[in-house]
């Protein structure tokens, strides 16, 4: 069953003309939410790891891409996904120092930077533009939500304001910013989801990843789920809140991913998110039983900055 939306396999296989498959890296950075700059203790739901909980921190970058490479074939090709934390921040010095690392096989062909906002400069985006003489280079950018008052509930650390004017350095240097974008966030509505996808629109970026919000042990969000403060949504509202998302997000969007996960031992809650082939059918089944897809509902006037 072919998804009545543009995945990020789709996209590669046109222009590669094969599956393109990733290697997660640990690049040894922190975060400025974590180590006091902007705030302490990550956001709310973000586990001890930064989201890299399946990483190895004990090996060297150049180790943790040639542990891949070695058994890959010779045909194969990879992204190079440095996941966890914050990935430009430090000196680019130090940046350019840790990307060079995981660099080292023609079979690699695109450098996907995962990173905050707040942590893209000039200098930052001059640095990523050299690589893209030779990669396609992508920037990741954790948005969440474009609500303001929700990104405080989960100390997400810096404003709609800050996202734009990121978003705006990363296209002066012609580098593709795909957004991450979660949907059951503490208090927010149907409707504050698809003000995120107007606001998503509204910035012209090549990619999303949507996912729902879950519970992990030992964070912050896990302590209000354990106090009642915090309720997750169910499968069938996440379902219906991302087909919503997707009809009216515009159709030119490279959709990275429409489920989350984690690792069953560090989950709380809710259990239906490991069931993601039924989300992911049920998702294909619903757009398809009503003639949907990605973007028909899509109105560029809509959009909002």
């Amino acid at each position: 069953m072919e998804h009545p939306y543009q995945t990020m396999n789709r996209y590669m296989q046109a222009k590669y003309g094969k599956k393109i498959r990733k290697i997660c890296i640990d690049g040894g950075f922190t975060c400025p939410n974590r180590d006091g700059t902007c705030g302490t203790g990550g956001c709310t739901f973000c586990g001890a790891r930064g989201a890299g909980e399946q990483l190895d921190p004990s090996r060297s970058i150049r180790e943790q891409a040639e542990a891949v490479l070695q058994k890959a074939p010779q045909d194969s090709a990879w992204i190079v996904y440095f996941q966890n934390f914050t990935n430009t921040y430090a000196p680019v010095s130090v940046l350019k120092e840790r990307y060079d690392a995981a660099l080292t096989d023609e079979r690699i062909k695109v450098l996907d930077i995962g990173t905050r906002p707040d942590c893209i400069t000039e200098e930052i985006a001059a640095l990523l533009a050299e690589y893209a003489k030779t990669y396609e280079v992508w920037v990741e950018l954790g948005l969440q939500t474009a609500n303001d008052s929700t990104a405080k509930a989960i100390n997400r650390g810096y404003d709609l304001r800050c996202f734009t004017r990121a978003v705006q350095i990363l296209h002066k240097y012609h580098l593709p910013v795909i957004v991450h974008m979660i949907i059951g966030l503490p208090g927010e509505s149907a409707e504050d989801v698809m003000h995120t996808v107007r606001t998503v629109n509204a910035h012209h970026v090549f990619g999303v990843k949507i996912h729902s919000l879950f519970v992990m042990k030992n964070t912050a969000l896990e302590q209000q789920y354990l106090r009642g403060e915090f309720v997750p949504i169910t499968m069938n509202e996440y379902i219906d809140r991302a087909i919503s998302a997707v009809t009216h997000l515009d159709p030119a969007i490279v959709i990275h991913r429409m489920t989350g996960n984690c690792l069953r031992e560090l989950l709380t809650a809710p259990g239906w998110i490991t069931q993601r082939d039924l989300i992911l059918v049920t998702i294909d089944r619903r757009m398809q039983a009503n003639g949907w897809k990605q973007g028909c509902f899509y109105s560029p006037e809509g959009c909002t900055q």
